[in-house]
């Protein structure tokens, strides 16, 4: 049976975690983990996360504080499941995610699936992200605009070993995973709404929020990509 690791970032994420948590661990079998690198919290995250008990959650330290890169890098480096999923700590996942993402895993090396986006009481404010990004599979596009967002995403081991370490300066982990899947591997969006993604006034990132960064900074960083995953040709 293939092992799985759900690699989960936290940061001071006692409001929502534990209706995460609960949404996940129902999913797994007794053999796979969830990886849990928290980078700083203080408030009740980690009793929380310490009252379950269950020997599938793995609870690790993110030395670098505010910094979601790091922390989910920090995650990814200690999971050993041939296959791994990205969580955020203020969603929820739909109860056959796992299923559904395994089956398309079977031809595929790298899936991302749909999600709809609630407000933080769950209230539905748009069933498709794929949607509001225009989300396609393709180099080029997602290398401009991205469409993997992390708590969509799953892949086999071999992408993450190619992935790692993730290279200073690129503008965000699931962005660069996602390139290294469409450049090297096997890509595939589904439309399936796999989870309720979450936001509120503390999300790391805004739906439908145009960047703040300048467009030249768009273009560094989108440079500084492309020299990063020429490096994984040598």
């Amino acid at each position: 049976m293939t092992k799985i690791s759900v690699c989960l970032a936290s940061h001071n994420g006692e409001k929502y975690i534990k209706a995460q948590i609960d949404s996940i661990l129902p999913q797994l079998n007794e053999e796979d983990e969830l990886i849990i690198s928290d980078d700083g919290s203080t408030d009740t995250t980690i009793s929380i996360i310490h009252s379950y008990r269950d020997k599938r959650i793995k609870l690790t330290t993110c030395d670098v504080r505010d910094n979601a890169i790091k922390n989910f890098e920090n995650a990814l480096t200690r999971c050993s499941g041939e296959v791994i999923f990205l969580a955020d700590q203020d969603d929820l996942w739909a109860p056959n995610k796992i299923e559904t993402m395994l089956k398309a895993l079977k031809t595929y090396d790298i899936v991302l699936s749909d999600c709809c986006v609630v407000n933080e009481n769950l209230e539905l404010l748009c069933p498709s992200l794929f949607g509001i990004n225009k989300t396609r599979t393709g180099f080029w596009k997602n290398l401009w605009k991205n469409g993997y967002v992390g708590c969509c995403m799953a892949f086999h081991r071999k992408i993450l070993n190619k992935a790692l370490p993730f290279p200073a300066h690129i503008p965000m982990h699931d962005q660069w995973i996602g390139l290294v899947g469409e450049l090297f591997y096997k890509p595939v969006a589904i439309k399936d709404p796999l989870t309720m993604y979450r936001r509120h006034e503390k999300s790391t990132t805004k739906t439908g929020d145009k960047s703040h960064f300048s467009l030249i900074s768009k273009i560094r960083f989108r440079i500084n990509l492309i020299k990063n995953l020429i490096r994984l040709y040598v």
